[in-house]
């Protein structure tokens, strides 16, 4: 069984925006990313697979059958998602919970290993940026303005999702503050007594030692 190696790359990345990048991947490994999302927002992923042939120096389409293995975990590290999809493809999922998303990726099959490497194109779009709005159109028969006005809901909706998902943050990282300065006080009290006792038995140990020499 060959070895698994895991490579994770923190993806920092603002909640209002998408974002696009590509990766090579190497034989047996895995690409895991980092998202921050907000509770009961979507994500959409949308990936390529492309194959580096010897022959004409460059990346090209892969062959048939190949395909890539997708899991999200959510941030109590439960598993929302474990899917393998084609070379070239979409995954989906709503967050149930705030928080660190760990999307992971890696190949179905190591065969394609001895014609060359991979490079994978993903492009994360998370909130609104996730909705496809002329499919929305053209299924709610909206006009123009109506698609505007529930972009416009949507965007609002996904800001108070942030705002509320950015408020629990500081309220985390507050309580953390807190227990953090209390533990350094109550650390800096024990020194404190501790110093103290060490000398009380110092000064007891060299009066005794005195009166054993006679010298007070």
């Amino acid at each position: 069984m060959l070895h698994r190696r895991c490579t994770s790359f923190i993806l920092i990345i603002c909640l209002s925006a998408a974002s696009a990048l590509y990766f090579h991947i190497g034989e047996t490994e895995k690409k895991c990313f980092i998202e921050e999302i907000p509770d009961e927002t979507m994500v959409v992923g949308r990936y390529k697979v492309l194959i580096f042939d010897k022959n004409s120096n460059d990346y090209v389409p892969t062959v048939h059958g190949l395909g890539m293995h997708v899991e999200i975990k959510d941030p109590e590290d439960k598993m929302i998602l474990s899917r393998t999809y084609a070379a070239d493809g979409r995954f989906t999922f709503t967050s149930h919970s705030a928080g660190e998303h760990v999307i992971c990726l890696h190949s179905n099959s190591t065969a394609w290993f001895s014609s060359g490497q991979l490079r994978v194109h993903l492009d994360i779009q998370v909130g609104e940026h996730a909705i496809d709005y002329q499919q929305v159109q053209a299924k709610d028969k909206l006009s123009e303005l109506q698609l505007r006005i529930r972009q416009l809901v949507d965007q609002v909706e996904q800001v108070t999702k942030e705002q509320n998902y950015q408020r629990t943050r500081e309220e985390r990282f507050r309580l953390t503050s807190e227990s953090t300065n209390q533990r350094v006080f109550w650390w800096s009290v024990g020194q404190t007594l501790l110093l103290i006792v060490i000398g009380l038995l110092q000064m007891i140990h060299l009066k005794r030692f005195f009166l054993a020499k006679k010298l007070v």
